[in-house]
């Protein structure tokens, strides 16, 4: 069976992974009874992961005539005779409203049904919400015939509740076991002879008759020879010396952390007044002159940027200029994502679609692409909210665009979670983009 790539913007990408089959109808009967049959209904909605019923429906909706899908045959009619190439249109306007992210255009999206009975797609690449038109046609009947939940949702509950139980059986089949311990022990002690018993009277007159004999040694002796006899930790009773050369000892060990403790508050103390103090530490910072995180030398380094971007607009060429800039790469690299993002909030996304040549000129080289996402994880951390958000939008459109590469998305998140800035909010804006990286690298190993 012929195929295509889903969405008619992605037609002529030889390399689109999201395809279905080509339309196929049948035109049935005649006069009035004439009917199109779409013979090949059931695996378009399956490429689409929409149900047959919806995009017949909305055939119908749409051309003003009746439609049926038949559950038990998977038969598509719509009444009337209808050209292929008329019903492959509104199959596109179908994608476009009910499977395409209206963040970025990726088929795989979840229709969700909100507590509101409103419509929404989620994408499980960028993470966006999509919100459906509700003053379509079709939008009724998906509310009364809502998608059925994945299998998979269904089978983690399940194991949910198995493991819950399991979890249960296992305490009370412990709390069990400790009370046949406890009941073990007490019988234990009861039928104890009397030789114990005196030994231990024995033990305890040799402890309070003199001081020598009360040594850290012996005491943990007791202590060894009472948990041998008694099973269970919780009958385990524990002795302190509580002898004068043992008392003088904790004294010692406590005056000696507290003077240790001291002697490092004072020395921080100290080092603390030097650094003020010092004059060469105040000509360091005025000549670093920190302001907002940033070094007079990044500061230079961006307005540079700038002014070259005003005078040559051309993308081209910006790569060996960047490459006569002093500095590091990765300063170079904050320097211009900074020199042409700073300052925009909501929209971020789309600004890096439009100067997306400008990245992919700065990252030809190898270790570039690496560069350049922590110039992205650097400038979400002190742009605004609005900006922070869309991160996963920006990646997924460099993606696609053969900015940045999965291999170096993926070592970059694995770097970031073990790093320093671990508990930055980027991990959490891009954590749908990555599960949907993995998934798609899970499913293209098992084609």
């Amino acid at each position: 069976m012929a195929l295509q790539n889903i969405g008619a913007s992605n037609r002529d990408d030889a390399f689109y992974r999201y395809k279905m089959p080509k339309m196929m109808t049948k035109i049935e009967g005649r006069g009035n009874g004439i009917k199109t049959n779409v013979v090949n209904m059931v695996e378009i909605a399956k490429a689409l992961a929409r149900p047959a019923s919806y995009t017949t429906k909305y055939f119908g909706c749409e051309l003003g005539a009746q439609s049926k899908f038949d559950e038990k045959t998977g038969t598509a009619l719509v009444n009337g005779s209808h050209d292929t190439a008329k019903l492959a249109g509104l199959l596109e306007n179908f994608i476009k409203k009910y499977v395409q992210c209206y963040g970025c255009g990726n088929p795989e999206t979840e229709i969700v049904i909100t507590k509101t009975q409103m419509i929404t797609l989620k994408c499980a690449a960028c993470g966006f919400v999509s919100d459906v038109d509700m003053r379509d046609k079709l939008t009724t009947f998906i509310l009364k015939n809502p998608p059925e939940q994945k299998k998979g949702s269904k089978d983690k509950k399940a194991m949910r509740r198995a493991e819950k139980e399991r979890l249960k059986e296992g305490e009370a089949a412990d709390e069990e076991q400790k009370k046949l311990k406890k009941e073990a022990v007490k019988k234990k002690g009861t039928s104890g002879s009397a030789k114990d018993v005196a030994s231990r009277a024995s033990t305890k007159k040799k402890s309070n008759s003199s001081d020598e004999d009360h040594s850290p040694a012996h005491s943990q002796a007791d202590v060894n020879d009472q948990a041998a006899d008694d099973d269970d930790d919780d009958d385990v009773q524990w002795l302190t010396d509580t002898s004068l050369e043992a008392a003088r000892q904790r004294i010692q060990e406590q005056l000696s952390t507290v003077t240790a403790d001291m002697v490092m508050l004072s020395t921080e103390e100290e080092k603390q007044k030097s650094a003020k103090k010092s004059p060469g530490r105040e000509e360091k910072m005025e000549i670093n002159g920190h302001s907002n995180g940033f070094t007079s030398t990044h500061r230079s380094l961006v307005d540079e940027i700038k002014d070259y971007l005003k005078k040559n607009s051309s993308a081209s060429q910006l790569k060996s200029y960047l490459v006569s800039l002093s500095g590091t790469s990765q300063e170079v690299m904050d320097a211009l994502f900074e020199a042409l993002f700073m300052g925009i909030g909501k929209g971020f996304a789309k600004e890096v679609a439009k100067k997306k040549s400008y990245l992919a000129a700065a990252t030809e080289g190898e270790g570039s692409q690496i560069v350049l996402l922590r110039a992205i994880e650097s400038f979400c951390a002190k742009a605004s909210t609005e900006a922070a958000k869309e991160v996963a939008l920006v990646l997924k459109d460099l993606y696609d665009n053969d900015v940045v590469e999965e291999e170096s998305v993926l070592e970059w998140y694995q770097q970031g979670l073990v790093g320093g800035n671990k508990t930055s909010q980027i991990w959490k804006n891009i954590k749908p983009f990555i599960e949907w990286l993995q998934n798609a690298e899970s499913e293209s190993e098992d084609e």
